[in-house]
């Protein structure tokens, strides 16, 4: 049992180290955005699972003293802990999809309610029915597991089928793909704490696999930090000059490519007379904007901040009339985001696109073009006021 112990709590402390790694990363970090605040409340929540797990191998080892306190408070720790986690992990999940009102009090009273249910049906099933959950030996008996494993997964089904849904509505495949691997990466966890519980008891397998699944998403979430605009969430200009310099990115088999340039009329006027947080905000509006008109599209994109008020989309349609309805759906998005604001004043954007064709013809070449014709869009409109 001494071997069985020092194994087990090798594991989960290795665990606990590499999760205190990436939560200080993520502390110290000068832009902690929503996301990177509910992928650290997860990771404190995995912390505290795991120190609870160690102690409770520690009672088994014989190590602590196994007495009906230590039982009952580790496993109702653990218990909750478990659910905390796929808590946050839902959390993270409605931050990453933008999912509306995920912050009102309605919203985390609701999704509370399984684990305040569950809770007091465990209270209820101790005090009526204890050797459903303890022998008298205090060994825990399966109907224990099925209360620790009740809660997670109606967390981890709500994310699934959350994300599946959206997925499939999705015609965007980048976005598609976001969708497919927030909601299924999960999997992973269940399944290790499935192994775990019915098979491999004396095997942190769980522990192994929530800190692959955790760094898999770390590291995600730096390359994110890399290329994408901290503000608006869309790919920045170093990401937009990676992706231009692969041909095989802007030269599609049965595909064109036009690059459309965008800027928003009347910024500084805005800056000047409703505030640069205002000005932050109209950004953040065509930025969603950009992305919910591209989801009605099933052609492949690139959306990019490029600087300022200026956004860049690179697209990839069947024929030149998508762009002009890609461009349309944008101002009609924008319209609808302004009116449900109730912004103060009116938003709009110019728009310019060209035409990448083949033989010496550049993408920068292609950019001047559309960057001209956006020019000439704004003029057109100006002199029809």
């Amino acid at each position: 049992m001494s071997s069985y112990l020092i194994y087990y709590t090798e594991a989960n402390v290795v665990c606990i180290v590499i999760f205190a790694i990436m939560l200080f990363r993520g502390l110290t970090n000068v832009d902690r955005q929503e996301k990177q605040i509910k992928y650290d409340h997860a990771l404190v929540a995995f912390m505290l699972y795991f120190i609870c797990d160690a102690c409770w191998a520690a009672v088994i080892a014989g190590v602590l003293p196994k007495n009906l306190f230590t039982v009952l408070l580790l496993n109702f720790c653990n218990y909750a802990f478990m659910a905390g986690i796929t808590y946050m992990w839902l959390r993270y999940v409605m931050a990453v999809e933008h999912m509306p009102g995920r912050d009102s009090r309605r919203t985390q009273l609701v999704l509370l309610l399984p684990f305040f249910i569950a809770t007091a049906a465990l209270v209820i099933t101790f005090f009526a029915n204890r050797p459903f959950l303890l022998d008298e030996d205090l060994n825990l008996q399966p109907g224990y597991d099925l209360f620790q494993l009740a809660v997670p997964c109606v967390y981890i089904a709500a994310v699934v089928i959350y994300t599946l849904r959206r997925a499939i509505r999705e015609k965007n495949p980048i976005e598609r793909r976001t969708h497919l691997r927030v909601g299924v990466f999960p999997l992973m966890v269940v399944a290790g704490g499935l192994l775990q519980v019915f098979a491999l008891r004396e095997t942190p397998v769980f522990c192994f696999a929530c800190t692959i699944f955790m760094i898999v998403f770390f590291i995600n979430a730096m390359e994110t930090q890399i290329s994408t605009d901290p503000l608006t969430g869309l790919n920045n200009r170093g990401q937009l000059e990676h992706y231009t310099l692969q041909k095989s990115n802007l030269h599609r088999e049965g595909r064109l490519t036009f690059t459309v340039m965008f800027d928003i009329n009347d910024f500084k006027l805005i800056n000047d007379t409703y505030g640069h947080a205002e000005g932050d905000q109209a950004l953040i509006v065509v930025a969603n904007s950009m992305r919910a008109a591209a989801r009605k599209h099933a052609m492949p994109m690139f959306l990019a901040r490029y600087g300022g008020d200026e956004f860049i989309l690179i697209a990839h349609p069947t024929e030149a009339a998508q762009v002009d309805a890609m461009i349309r759906d944008i101002r009609g998005e924008i319209k609808a985001a302004c009116a449900a604001n109730g912004a103060p004043y009116t938003l709009s954007i110019g728009a310019g696109y060209s035409q990448l064709s083949g033989g010496e013809d550049t993408f920068q070449a292609c950019a001047r073009r559309a960057d001209e014709n956006l020019y000439l869009d704004k003029a057109s409109k100006k002199s029809r006021r």
